[in-house]
């Protein structure tokens, strides 16, 4: 959660009365949702799924511009094949991280398989930290739960939602039930660093997919466009020294996933800093293709346009 000092001096966090008071009594209906079995949660998000598609037409334009530039070679039927698959998915993605709140260990054992964790194992045994680098694709909020396996401190990286406490404290909760901490954006650096000084292995999980400043120093193409990253993974894991692994989250069937740990870098300070975050974009991109339902398409990730006198990283 955001500093409460921050809280004060940025009127981006103010609540009035009657908006806390209607944030409050919508996170109790949230509450109450995560109680209910999965064959409610999924009619619910069968019918949620009617409203955006069908009513709401939830950012559609959105939706077909990012899948008509990332995947040009495929006809408007594919596409529309593809869009009504996304929808689908966005439904369940967002009852199953409310369900998340109120799932218990043995619920998530059941749906969520977790492989290639014996990996970086063996670094919390040698006392060494590791970056795991994510992105928004498949339910990467159930992954939160990894924790309750995992020998290193899991460190989740996080932005601090504006204006609504109580919907910040019911995600925070379930976040970090299983053990993690959450990590302000702002502070991420800083947090890798004092864990490595007091020899506390910690895998400081990022999603470094999501959208910078358009003067972002670091663009290149992402899915056929040109787009901007945070340099933030790539400057830590080099001063750190911490070996670099992805994340990519199956989908095996409703409700069931795979977390599958792969290495990228065993010392990312031997290597050029760019094939760091290249190395990542490449391999997003390879998954995504293979199943593109599952990405956020409706996220506005090309809005930028890459400023004059910054040069495209190839």
């Amino acid at each position: 959660m955001v500093d409460e000092s921050l809280r004060k001096k940025d009127k981006r966090y103010y609540e009035g009365f009657f908006k806390r008071l209607l944030n409050g009594l919508v996170v109790l209906l949230l509450k109450f949702i995560s109680v209910l079995p999965f064959w409610a949660i999924y009619g619910i998000a069968d019918f949620f799924y009617l409203v955006v598609r069908h009513i709401i037409g939830y950012r559609k334009k959105v939706i077909l511009d990012n899948l008509r530039h990332a995947f040009p070679e495929k006809n408007e039927q594919e596409i529309t094949k593809i869009m009504n698959r996304y929808y689908h998915h966005f439904c369940d993605f967002s009852l199953e991280t409310i369900k998340l709140h109120g799932m218990s260990e043995k619920q998530m054992d059941t749906r969520l398989k977790i492989t290639g964790l014996e990996g970086i194992r063996k670094y919390a045994e040698a006392g060494r930290s590791i970056m795991l680098l994510g992105f928004h694709y498949n339910n990467w909020e159930w992954c939160s739960s990894i924790q309750t396996k995992a020998t290193h401190r899991l460190l989740m990286i996080v932005n601090p939602i504006r204006g609504n406490l109580a919907l910040e404290k019911f995600i925070e909760h379930s976040r970090s039930k299983w053990g993690g901490k959450s990590v302000p954006v702002h502070k991420s650096a800083r947090t890798a660093i004092e864990y490595m000084r007091r020899s506390e292995p910690a895998v400081l999980w990022l999603a470094a997919d999501q959208t910078p400043a358009a003067n972002s120093p670091f663009w290149t193409n992402f899915l056929n466009r040109e787009a901007p990253f945070f340099t933030g993974p790539e400057k830590i894991a080099i001063k750190t020294k911490q070996p670099i692994f992805f994340l990519h989250l199956k989908k095996l069937k409703r409700g069931h996933y795979e977390a599958v740990f792969s290495q990228l870098f065993e010392d990312p300070s031997k290597v050029e800093s760019k094939d760091i975050l290249l190395t990542y974009i490449r391999k997003m991109e390879e998954v995504i293709r293979e199943t593109p339902e599952y990405y956020l398409w409706s996220h506005r990730r090309w809005k930028h346009t890459r400023p004059e006198g910054i040069e495209l990283t190839v």
